[in-house]
């Protein structure tokens, strides 16, 4: 078993090490450890295993999910959502950066996906910042910060896949979890941002003009309505999450039809692109359910555990550790990924620190939402920073200061975990 879980963990770095896909690199280090540490015939069940992964009811929201963020992505909701938040923020110094952050938040709760709304804030907001005075990598650094949210406001993809994996964890409880710290973390982003934006004198307020607040609102109320149906319709026990998805995504297409941002021709393009993002989260998960198959099976899992427990039986210091890897693997991969490889391992160290299981996952967020801003690969900040035509590096003087404001929520919710845990508590989804 010692010999299958080497095999397990060596082959699955060697092939991060050479630049192979998260997901092959997870699939074959699991399918090798299954090999080696059972025997040949037990390799027969290898597409069963995998099949298994994502033949899940909850992963259903998944590809709803995506659909519902690129429909209104093309329904060009985030150009009248800037419109709106410009109104209502109105011409002031670092006023933009307020608008970004804002826009970021609202998508956040439409598309779950940090890269994405990333992406499209960065399209609409990067010009007109510029032409505020803004530097590009300063105005990066925003949106790939205020991006960072959607990993936390529901409908967040990595909360619903740390839902599918964790027994027993609620997904309705987990996004109500993850809406108070999103607030927070929204906020803590804009603090520094006005404070940066006014010290450096970038935006000269008396150049902007406040669009019509009432129009504004009348153009962005169809967007707006989005998050209050998945929300809405979770309190009320109308829909189930997956139900939610499916309903939103259907209400997105009927808004793009009857504001012509689309066509019905175009819907198959919308269609194709989602399920194109659809296969490969899947095909992740798919992979990743044989590389936990291996590990629980061979016993890895429980004694890296084991171990970590025999390091220190301390809650606070493993929870430190657990954070400091996670920050680490934020930097290099995804939120999805992130959870499909540590969590298990990190689940029975959870079970036996008693953790709150949904707090935890909270705090796996934003650690993740941390690692997505900060260099070498950042992936929210590869974005925008590939919008603005800018290296990465350029980003650094900016970007630390959010990655600050973020640790600080962080350290509150490790304080303090009802921040996280009272509105699920209020809602009735958690004991």
């Amino acid at each position: 078993m010692i010999t299958a879980n080497l095999v397990l963990v060596a082959v699955f770095l060697l092939l991060l090490i050479v630049g192979t896909p998260i997901g092959v690199a997870l699939g074959l280090a699991g399918f090798a450890a299954i090999g080696v540490g059972l025997d040949v015939n037990a390799l027969q069940s290898v597409a069963q295993i995998t099949y298994n992964s994502i033949s899940k009811y909850p992963l259903i929201a998944i590809p709803l999910f995506v659909l519902t963020g690129v429909v209104f992505e093309r329904a060009g909701v985030a150009a009248k959502l800037v419109t709106f938040m410009q109104a209502i923020v109105g011409p002031r110094s670092g006023g933009l950066t307020l608008v970004a952050v804002l826009v970021c938040m609202i998508l956040g709760g439409m598309s779950g996906s940090g890269p994405a709304d990333a992406a499209a804030v960065a399209t609409i907001m990067i010009p007109s910042m510029q032409k505020a005075g803004y530097p590009p990598a300063f105005s990066a650094s925003v949106i790939a910060a205020g991006a960072t949210t959607a990993i936390l406001i529901p409908p967040s993809l990595a909360l619903v896949i740390y839902g599918v994996l964790v027994p027993g964890a609620d997904l309705r409880a987990l996004f109500a979890a993850g809406l108070v710290p999103g607030i927070l973390a929204g906020c803590a982003i804009m603090l520094p941002a006005l404070w940066l934006s006014r010290k450096h004198g970038f935006e000269v307020y008396s150049t902007q003009t406040r669009p019509p607040f009432w129009r504004a609102l009348w153009e962005a109320l169809p967007g707006l309505f989005a998050p209050v149906i998945i929300l809405g319709g979770l309190r009320s026990g109308l829909f189930t999450p997956t139900e939610a998805a499916a309903v939103a995504a259907v209400y997105g297409i009927v808004i793009g039809l009857f504001s012509r941002a689309f066509n019905l021709r175009a819907i198959f393009e919308i269609f194709a692109d989602a399920a194109e993002t659809t296969a490969v989260i899947m095909i992740i998960i798919a992979l990743a359910g044989l590389f936990a198959f291996a590990g629980s099976t061979l016993g890895a899992f429980d004694q890296a555990a084991n171990a970590i427990l025999a390091f220190t039986q301390d809650p606070l210091v493993v929870l430190c550790l657990v954070m400091v890897l996670i920050l680490f693997l934020g930097m290099l991969l995804d939120g999805p990924s992130i959870f499909l490889i540590t969590l298990p391992l990190l689940y029975p160290v959870a079970l036996k620190l008693n953790w709150d299981l949904t707090w935890f996952g909270v705090l796996m967020a934003v650690n993740i939402a941390i690692g997505q801003i900060t260099p070498p690969v950042a992936v929210n900040l590869f974005v925008t920073s590939k919008v603005a035509g800018i290296p990465i590096e350029a980003t650094a003087r900016w970007v630390m200061w959010f990655v600050f404001s973020l640790a600080v929520v962080l350290v509150l919710l490790i304080a303090f975990p009802e921040l996280s845990l009272w509105l699920p508590r209020y809602l009735g989804y958690l004991n």
